[in-house]
C-alpha cells in the first residue's frame, strides 16, 4: 500500500477509534456481550478494537497504546506461566503477586508517563539435535506482562489478516490442526510433490527495520513501536556478559511468536497467496507452524518453481533457508501392485508422514513420530530416571505418569501406537535400571520390581486423536 493510500485509512482509523472510545471510564456499563451482562472497562476496549480490525482488513490503527491499562496488565499477568525461573530483575511471579495490584498501577503509571525501561533478556541454553545447543531468553517478570499485553492487542489486530494455514500461536488452532489438515490436503488435491523447506535461525536472523515496516501496514502507532523497541534492543545477558545482537528476537520471548508471525505473514503468507499460487499449473497449498512450513504441490514443475523462488524471496527479507534441510520429496501415491509402504517421507512437526495400506487394501497416508523425536524422548527419560534415582519412589512415580501422559497427550494418534509401547517399555526399563542401582551392596530384583509395578503402574499407551 502506497503512503497516498495509507494517509485516508490512518485518518479513518483515528476518528472511527476517537469516536467509539471517548472515555473508558464512563462507557464500560453500556457495552454488554451477548448474555446482556455489562463488559469490563478493559474488555470492552479490546472488543472496539476486535471489531474495527474485522469491519476493515485494511485499516491502520494509529492510536492503541492507550489500551493498556491496569486491566489487561492484571489479564496479562494471570495468562502468564508462573515459573520458578525469573530473569535478569531475579523477581519470580509469586513474589510479584504478593503486592499485585499495586505492583500493576505502578508499572501502568511508568507506561503513561514513559518512564517504563525494558531490562535486558536472559540467556540460557537447552540441548537439541545432533550435540547442538539452542538459546532461550528469559525477560524480566515486567517486561513479560507488559509484552503479553501488547501480543493481546497486536494478535487482535491481526488475527484477521492471518490466513487460515498459519496455525501457530491463534486461538483456535493447534499442531494437531495443523498435521490433520495437512494430510487431508495432501489427499484432496492429489499431492503428489513436497517442499519441505527449514528455515535457518529465524528468531535469530529477523531484521528490525524490516520487522517495524510489517508492524506498520497494519499497527502505525508510535507507542506500540516504541516498546517493542525497547524490547528488541534491550541486551542479551549471559553469564554476566551483556551484549546487544543487532537483529533477531529471542526465542523464549512472550513477544516473539506474535512478531514472528507478523513478518512470515508477509514474507511468505500473503506472497504465496499473492504471487505463487495464481502462477501454479496444478493443485498447490502451504501449512506452517511458525517457523515450520511444508508445501505441496500436485506436479512436479510446480515443486521446482516453488524450489526456485523460495531462496530468492527470503534473501529479500535477510533470511536463508537451510541447504540440507530444504528438498524436493516425492510424495506420489505408490502403484497398487507395490507392496508394503512408499519411498517418499517427510517430517512435520515431530511426526513422519509416509504412505502405506489400510487393512483393506488401500493406500493412505499415516504419521508416525519422527525417529530423531523418538531417540531424543527416550534418552531424557533415562537421564532424569538417573539423575533421580534417590528420590521417594513415589514422587519417581508421579513424575514419569506425567511425562508419559504429556507424550501420550501429544503423540497418540492413529497409526502411532506401536511408537507409544516403545517408549512405555523404555520408561519401564530405564526405571527398573535405575532404581536397581541406588546402593552399590545390590540391585532390586526381578520379583521387588514387580511389586513395585503392581503398587504404581504407569499409564499404558492410548490414542488420544482419533482424526
Amino acid at each position: 500500500m502506497g503512503d497516498t493510500q495509507k494517509s485516508p485509512t490512518i485518518s479513518t482509523a483515528n476518528q472511527r477509534i476517537a469516536a467509539k472510545a471517548a472515555d473508558d471510564s464512563g462507557q464500560g456499563s453500556e457495552d454488554a456481550n451477548r448474555e446482556g451482562a455489562p463488559l469490563l472497562v478493559g474488555e470492552s476496549s479490546l472488543v472496539r478494537i476486535k471489531m474495527l480490525a474485522e469491519s476493515d482488513p485494511n485499516l491502520v490503527f494509529t492510536s492503541v497504546a492507550h489500551r493498556i491499562d491496569v486491566y489487561l496488565l492484571k489479564k496479562s499477568f494471570r495468562q502468564l506461566r508462573k515459573s520458578k525461573s525469573a530473569g535478569v530483575d531475579k523477581i519470580t511471579a509469586k513474589q510479584y503477586a504478593k503486592n499485585l495490584d499495586e505492583n500493576l498501577y505502578n508499572l501502568h503509571q511508568r507506561l503513561r508517563r514513559g518512564q517504563y525501561v525494558a531490562t535486558p533478556v536472559k540467556r540460557i541454553w537447552i540441548d537439541k539435535e545432533g550435540g547442538k545447543k539452542r538459546p532461550i531468553g528469559i525477560p524480566a517478570l515486567e517486561d513479560k506482562i507488559v509484552q503479553r499485553a501488547v501480543s493481546t492487542i497486536l494478535n487482535i489486530i491481526y488475527d484477521v489478516n492471518f490466513f487460515d494455514f498459519s496455525h501457530a500461536f491463534r486461538k483456535g488452532h493447534s499442531q494437531h490442526k495443523a498435521l490433520h489438515e495437512l494430510r487431508d490436503l495432501c489427499r484432496k488435491l492429489n499431492i503428489g510433490w513436497i517442499v519441505s523447506a527449514d528455515i535457518e535461525g529465524l528468531f535469530d536472523n529477523i531484521d528490525h527495520k524490516l520487522l517495524r515496516e510489517c508492524i506498520k501496514r497494519r499497527v502505525n502507532d508510535g507507542g506500540i513501536l516504541r516498546l517493542i523497541g525497547k524490547w528488541l534492543n534491550a541486551g542479551v545477558m549471559e553469564e554476566g556478559t551483556l551484549s546487544y545482537p543487532g537483529k533477531g528476537v529471542p526465542q523464549g520471548g512472550v513477544i516473539s511468536p506474535v512478531l514472528s508471525n507478523i513478518f512470515l505473514h508477509y514474507v511468505l503468507d500473503d506472497w504465496f497467496v499473492g504471487q505463487v499460487l495464481p502462477r501454479m499449473r496444478g493443485k498447490c497449498f502451504i501449512i506452517r507452524w511458525a517457523d515450520d512450513f511444508i508445501i505441496g504441490c500436485e506436479i512436479e514443475s510446480d515443486a521446482k518453481r516453488i524450489m526456485t523462488a523460495l531462496p530468492k524471496r527470503f534473501k529479500e527479507y535477510e533470511l536463508a533457508l537451510h541447504a540440507e534441510k530444504t528438498a524436493i520429496i516425492d510424495f506420489r501415491r505408490p502403484p497398487s501392485t507395490v507392496k508394503g509402504k512408499g519411498k517418499g517421507t517427510f517430517n512435520f512437526l515431530g511426526f513422519t508422514f509416509y504412505w502405506s495400506k489400510s487393512r483393506r487394501g488401500y493406500w493412505v497416508i499415516k504419521k508416525k513420530t519422527a525417529a530423531k523425536g523418538l531417540s531424543r524422548c527416550m534418552k531424557r527419560l533415562w537421564q532424569w530416571c538417573r539423575e533421580n534415582r534417590h528420590e521417594p519412589i513415589k514422587e519417581q512415580y508421579r513424575a514419569l505418569c506425567s511425562k508419559l501422559r504429556g507424550y501420550y497427550q501429544y503423540f497418540g494418534v492413529r497409526s502411532n501406537y506401536k511408537p507409544l509401547e516403545v517408549v512405555f517399555e523404555f520408561t519401564e526399563k530405564a526405571w527398573r535400571y535405575w532404581l536397581s542401582r541406588r546402593s552399590h551392596k545390590g540391585g532390586i530384583s526381578v520379583a521387588k520390581f514387580e511389586k513395585i509395578r503392581a503398587s504404581f503402574p504407569l499409564p499404558k499407551p492410548r490414542i488420544v486423536h482419533n482424526i
